[in-house]
């Protein structure tokens, strides 16, 4: 069994779940995890942050369920409306990420996160991920020229095929994942007692 977690660097509900799955993956080490960018916004939704006028108050939401930091850097990138979250920049970016250190998948992920939401960088430069695979003890020109290649592109497409084989509609979504077998042990926000609490009734019923 491994735990698959699908997501979107840009979406605050996965921001929000970051320590959740941090905490989760760090009480079992025993399971494999594997990270999925889930497309958000992409097609006609890659559009100015302003397209969206309920980013604001679900930001503020996410803050008070979660604890969540949405730092003024961030507010300041977002400010006057003309940002545009690109779900396939940061898709590239996250198997780029991925490629570098593929044991490092959750830790990662919500550094990526942090670097839009906390440090206000915007996810589609090239320099965002530079400055994460420095942070991050990482070949800093190899996560570069991964993000910009072909391979990134072709493996942000078959993240957004998986997240859809998967069922998965809304971001974040974790899952138990075994053989054919997908069970949901979070979606949108779950704490972490929760989630151990379906794990062991999960396990309980795998080996009775």
């Amino acid at each position: 069994m491994k735990l698959t977690y699908v997501f979107d660097a840009y979406c605050g509900w996965s921001h929000g779940f970051s320590t959740t799955l941090r905490e989760i993956t760090s009480r079992h080490p025993e399971l494999p995890v594997e990270v999925v960018s889930g497309g958000l916004f992409t097609g006609p939704r890659r559009a100015p942050i302003s397209t969206f006028g309920y980013v604001q108050g679900a930001n503020a939401r996410i803050s008070e369920l979660t604890g969540a930091e949405f730092d003024d850097r961030y507010e300041r990138l977002i400010a006057d409306g003309s940002f545009v979250m690109d779900s396939e920049a940061a898709a590239r970016g996250m198997a780029a990420l991925r490629r570098a250190a593929p044991d490092r998948v959750v830790e990662l992920a919500t550094a990526l996160q942090r670097a839009f939401y906390v440090d206000g960088h915007s996810l589609s430069d090239a320099d965002t991920y530079r400055e994460l695979a420095e942070a991050g003890g990482l070949d800093a020109d190899a996560v570069v020229a991964a993000f910009d290649a072909p391979q990134a592109h072709a493996e942000a497409e078959a993240d957004f095929h998986r997240a859809a084989q998967l069922g998965v509609l809304a971001f974040p979504t974790l899952l138990a994942v075994d053989d054919d077998q997908v069970t949901v042990l979070a979606h949108g926000q779950a704490t972490v007692d929760e989630i151990d609490q379906r794990l062991t009734a999960l396990s309980s019923t795998r080996t009775s």
